[in-house]
């Protein structure tokens, strides 16, 4: 018997033709997740995947596996040969190691992919739960609601197991396309950053700073944001932007109350031009709607004119305590919080427009020298790479 880890995968099994595709790109960012952790051979059998380790490694595997997209659960399994006694005796070997010392209730689940193994899974689950319950009297047997269930999965080998550990779900990070996060620093951003990249999509970031208005520390802070997010997604490239003097045209060209939205177009132009010539697909942004100003609907349409590249918008109908959450399960909060000025927040009017007229917005910008602002921010911006961190 062999104590290993097996990892499940969830919704890539629902996929057509091109299945394998996201299963292989799901077991690459596995290994590339645990490359600098000590464990041995790593093999697949009927749709799972199996990686020996030493079990003193299993925690700091599961750590960092459970960060990758695409996985329904992970397990600690005990591998044994596919006879009815060495299956009982990998059973009480399990239930010996979580649930020996107090009452519990417990259902075996079997599963039989090998058609050959003489008993069917129900046989087998009822043969496994009597020697149980003769073996273990603090145990009791209940099918609807148990305390644990016992899996027993017969393949070409027999696996069993009673904990699972959920996985985050989704698609593995390079099955849907490149977008470009806009992350400012705050709560919102690198939570949406998140979200995309739990669908499939491998994000690089744009950052905006006002330097010297912003102190470097925002922009420090920011690049933290990355590299915690890494953590989930894999390298990634930040772009910081400098847009001091085009929030200086703005103040004394146009109406104060128009500079958030006026900011936030120009953002968008940059980076669609940023994302033509990476090749990035999409745009994302931290925006939920109706949480500030420039959020409005009406902001929010005058914002996407200014865009030819989809803008996508995960948390655009979530509760401010609900980003949070997710905030804290990511590991971004606390340094979210951290008491640096962004760009946005130094140069935000006392009474923003939040109802805003395209054709207004247009006007005013008929003030500026778009492209020259634009093309000259451009040209100064900033390039940080950013490798995988095991946060």
């Amino acid at each position: 018997m062999e104590w290993m880890i097996a990892v499940s995968f969830g919704e890539i099994f629902l996929k057509g033709k091109n299945r394998n595709i996201f299963y292989k790109q799901a077991i690459n960012n596995i290994k590339r997740n645990i490359r600098e952790i000590k464990h041995g051979k790593i093999y697949t059998e009927s749709s799972k995947l199996y990686i020996e380790a030493d079990r003193q490694d299993f925690e700091k595997l599961k750590e960092n596996i459970l960060k990758v997209f695409g996985i329904s659960y992970l397990a600690y399994v005990l591998k044994t040969n596919k006879d009815l006694d060495s299956i009982y005796e990998a059973t009480k070997e399990v239930v010996e190691n979580s649930y020996a010392d107090n009452k519990y209730t417990f259902k075996v689940e079997s599963r039989r992919t090998d058609k050959t193994f003489k008993l069917k899974s129900p046989e087998l689950s009822a043969k496994i739960g009597g020697f149980m319950l003769r073996d273990f009297p603090n145990l009791r047997v209940d099918v609807h609601n148990p305390d644990f269930k016992l899996y027993i999965d017969v393949k070409e080998n027999v696996y069993v197991y009673a904990d699972r550990f959920e996985g985050l779900g989704g698609l593995p990070i390079g099955s849907s396309g490149k977008g470009l996060l806009l992350l400012s620093g705050g709560i919102d951003s690198p939570v949406a950053g998140f979200m995309v990249a739990k669908r499939g999509m491998k994000i690089d970031c744009l950052h905006f700073h006002s330097y010297p208005f912003t102190s470097k520390r925002a922009l420090q802070k920011a690049i933290d944001l990355g590299e915690i997010l890494s953590a989930y997604t894999g390298k990634m490239t930040i772009y910081s932007i400098n847009l001091a003097d085009i929030y200086k045209a703005i103040n004394q060209n146009c109406d104060r109350r128009e500079t958030t939205i006026l900011s936030r177009r120009f953002m968008m132009r940059i980076a669609n031009k940023i994302a033509e010539n990476k090749e990035y697909q999409a745009l994302i942004t931290g925006e939920s709607l109706g949480q500030v100003a420039s959020q409005t609907i009406e902001s929010i349409s005058v914002i996407n004119d200014s865009s030819e590249r989809p803008i996508l918008r995960p948390l655009v109908a979530m509760d401010k305590k609900d980003i949070i959450d997710i905030s804290y399960k990511i590991g971004s909060y606390e340094k979210s919080i951290e008491p640096y000025d962004d760009c946005c927040s130094i140069f935000a009017p006392d009474s923003p427009l939040t109802k805003p007229k395209l054709k207004y917005i247009k006007m005013s910008e008929e003030n500026l020298d778009i492209e020259k602002l634009e093309n000259e921010a451009i040209e100064k911006m900033e390039i940080i790479e950013i490798s995988w961190q095991n946060y």
